[in-house]
């Protein structure tokens, strides 16, 4: 099947073409015909499934260019409402609509400007409801509501904004929910606020074939020099390496340049314009590797990931799951490694329970051990601290705790 036998418009259809994007995925073959049919729908399937031309084809087939303000598709971070936002853009470009991304961190006053001009608006909760608040923004007229990555949204306390922006919307409006997960918030938004949906559903993970999933079991204060033995011996296109706070992400991508290694990272307290500058250089591979907190790097088009490090365990196992759909993706294979040390064996067993997958247990081999510089509060990087050790004793770092 293509996108034109699946009844897609003719100008949508011929951009697809252009992205080389010819025949639809799973969940697209299953959601378009439903929502342009105006069903309510709720579609689940993995990360890097086409979602976003899942709902983005039949909405922009809907929208009418000039008209006002007709959809709000909300997203849970900046990074996310830009890409879907440039997404649609390359899917429509032939039909002449204007969407905006609307999000935190920078200047309302370009966004009041541009909002009246809008027929598509992409937003991040938070800021949707300081535009309401203004009266700068009214979902009166929209025909059509959309909640990408509703899960995370959830996940992040979102619900009582979403909820309050629902409230503002049309009881006549259609609703599409889109998830990698489903959870009984997720249940309660459904049985309140959609009318009679249709639930499509593709696949919820990775395809076993494609991606290669292994973990070592590590000391803590090894993880480091681990880390840098398994980047320089394996084949890395581009890799993710997961952390799970953000003091982590700063001492691990400071730590990996000291050791020659060309790493960006990026975590939810860097301004917007930086977030922006780093994944635009990792994309086009001024570095290799992106340190990065979950929350940040949830829900961003990085497709030429060949690995996935986690160099520690979220305390949500569901985490695990977000995490290695940043590799093996469009049908490329790709491979997530897990580094365990006993901080992360209680959420490790909880993955292997809750969900099916095979992690292969790979035997520690020799690597050399590597000096880790720790920040100490208010005096940034000092010291000359290997493998958490100071002076040959082991030393607690002052300014939190780091998984090392």
């Amino acid at each position: 099947m293509t996108f034109v036998t699946l009844g897609v418009h003719p100008e949508i259809a011929r951009a697809l073409s252009e992205k080389e994007i010819i025949s639809p995925t799973m969940i697209q073959e299953q959601a378009i015909p439903l929502i342009a049919a105006g069903r309510d729908v709720i579609g689940v399937s993995k990360t890097g499934s086409g979602k976003t031309a899942a709902f983005g084809v039949p909405l922009l087939a809907k929208v009418t260019p000039g008209q006002g303000l007709q959809a709000l598709i909300l997203a849970p971070t900046r990074e996310l409402a830009v890409q879907i936002s440039r997404e649609l853009r390359a899917f429509g470009k032939y039909l002449g609509h204007r969407i905006l991304p609307i999000y935190g961190g920078v200047s309302l006053t370009p966004q009041m400007e541009d909002i009246p001009k809008a027929d598509i608006i992409v937003g991040t909760p938070g800021r949707i409801l300081d535009h309401l608040s203004r009266r700068t923004l009214s979902l009166t007229g929209i025909s059509c509501l959309i909640l990408d990555e509703a899960d995370k949204m959830v996940e992040m306390g979102f619900i009582e904004d979403i909820e309050r922006i629902i409230s503002q919307t049309p009881e006549s409006r259609q609703m599409l929910l889109f998830g990698a997960t489903l959870s009984g918030e997720i249940d309660y938004l459904v049985e309140r606020y959609m009318h009679d949906p249709a639930t499509v559903e593709a696949e919820r993970q990775v395809q076993a074939d494609l991606l290669q999933q292994y973990y070592y079991n590590v000391e803590q204060h090894e993880k480091f020099s681990l880390l840098v033995h398994l980047l320089k011996k394996e084949q890395i296109g581009q890799a993710i390496v997961f952390c799970s706070a953000r003091s982590t992400v700063e001492l691990v991508a400071h730590n990996l340049r000291n050791q020659g290694i060309r790493a960006e990272m990026i975590h939810g307290k860097l301004s917007q314009s930086k977030r922006l500058q780093v994944m635009d250089g990792f994309k086009r591979g001024n570095a290799s590797i992106l340190v990065a907190s979950s929350v940040a790097a949830r829900g961003l088009d990085l497709r030429e990931v060949t690995h996935v490090f986690n160099y520690d365990l979220a305390r949500d196992s569901q985490e695990y799951i977000h995490r290695i759909g940043r590799t093996a993706r469009a049908g490329e294979s790709g491979k997530a490694i897990t580094l365990l040390s006993s901080h992360d064996h209680e959420v490790f067993r909880d993955i292997l329970r809750r969900y099916d997958v095979t992690i292969e247990a790979l035997p520690l081999e020799e690597f050399p051990r590597l000096r880790f510089e720790v920040r100490r509060q208010q005096h940034g990087f000092r010291g000359d601290s290997r493998n958490g050790f100071r002076n040959g004793f082991r030393q607690r770092p002052r300014y939190a705790r780091h998984n090392y």
